[in-house]
Formats: C-alpha cells, structure tokens, sequence
C-alpha cells in the first residue's frame, strides 16, 4: 500500500515538473499579492501588523486554488483515473497521495517564503513563528477541502467558478483561525488556541475528504 501511495506522489512530482511554470505561476501571484498590499496601504506600522497575517493568509489561500481545477482533470483525460479505480489498492489511498502531492507542489514552497514576506508588515518572531506553524496546519486542509471541490466538479464546463462557490465557506474557519494565531500574539494573548482549532480541522478534512473524493470520483467514472 505505502508503495502505490507513494509511487502516485512521485508521479504526481514529476508532471509538476514538467509543467513547472504552472508551479511557478501559483509562487508568482503570492509574492505579488503579499507585497502589493503593503505598497499600497502605506508605511503605517500599526495597520501593516494589523493586516499582515490576514493578507499572506488570503494569498496563501488564492494560490491553492489557482491548481485545483487540474487536480483531477489530466487524470480524467488521459485514461488514468480509471486506472486508478481499477487498481487493486483502495481509491482513498491513492486519492491521498495526490493530495499530498498537490500540497507539496502548491503549498510547500508558500509556507517556506511567507517568513521572508512576513518582515515586510513588521511582524515580530514569535507572530512569524506562529503565522508559519498555523500555515503548516492549515495548507494541508486547503488541499484535502479543495479537492473536494475539484472531484465534484470534475467534467463541467466552468468548474473554476464552481469550485470557488463550493470550497470557499470551508475555506473560511481556516483563514479566521490562522489569522486570529498572529493576531492574538500582537494583542498579548496565546496564539495555542486558534492553533489547536487549525489542528482540529486538519484532523477531520483528512478523516473525511478522501472518502468523499474517492466517492464523486467513483460517480464520475460510472
């Protein structure tokens, strides 16, 4: 089993490869959203701090949804999605594997730069530290939430679109809490909370999603 699910990883890593610039694109349009914004408020450091976490939160989250719609969609096309659920090995293992693979390749590098992006609202230490962990918690549930969205949608003519109006009130308790961690540690306050509640969801997304992914995809085929 861990050979099929890591097999589908590396797999997933290499077409990543080969297609880099999308990848590139999804790093791209972060840097540009967390940077724009301080460009155009100002060099007000109360409310760049105010600000900050909710900003790189909002890019991080933009971003990975810009990949979502070719989640499931080349699998489809070329024939390997019915591969997949031909295999002997359970769907929802190999359905992991890909979203492993897509955070990696969507979020990984993200989680990497925000520190760097992070200096520019004059953020201190600890509210880096804690805006990183609470990214590391929250990422993951971005990509099992979103795909979701993706296997739903998958075959229909404007699935972008729809899987924005899908996903997005999911997507919105992991933006509060992962802003609220930053936030409480500008005001004195502990950050662990809003961390432990980002843990919870990462928890339940990785209990349910798979199982829900693996069983539109199922529809999908039949």
């Amino acid at each position: 089993m861990w050979q099929v699910f890591f097999s589908i990883v590396h797999r997933d890593l290499r077409l990543a490869y080969r297609r880099r610039s999308e990848v590139i694109t999804t790093l791209v349009f972060f840097v540009l959203v967390s940077t724009l914004f301080p460009l155009g408020i100002g060099p007000e450091v109360n409310i760049l701090r105010s600000i900050g976490a909710g900003i790189i939160w909002v890019a991080a989250l933009l971003s990975s949804m810009l990949s979502l719609q070719r989640l499931f969609t080349q699998d489809a096309e070329d024939g390997t999605l019915e591969q997949l659920l031909l295999s002997s090995e359970s769907l929802v293992v190999l359905v992991l594997g890909k979203l492993l693979a897509h955070w990696l390749i969507t979020s990984l590098l993200l989680i990497l730069l925000a520190p760097l992006l992070a200096l520019q609202f004059d953020l201190p230490a600890l509210a880096i530290f804690h805006l990183s962990l609470g990214l590391i918690l929250g990422t993951p549930s971005l990509s099992l939430l979103g795909g979701i969205g993706a296997a739903l949608t998958l075959g229909l003519r404007g699935g972008g679109a729809l899987i924005a109006l899908l996903i997005l009130p999911l997507y919105i308790p992991i933006l509060i809490f992962g802003t609220a961690a930053v936030n409480a540690d500008l005001i004195g306050l502990s950050a662990s909370p809003n961390l432990y509640l980002l843990a919870a969801i990462l928890a339940l997304s990785l209990a349910i999603s798979p199982c829900l992914i693996a069983w539109a995809l199922r529809i999908y085929v039949e």
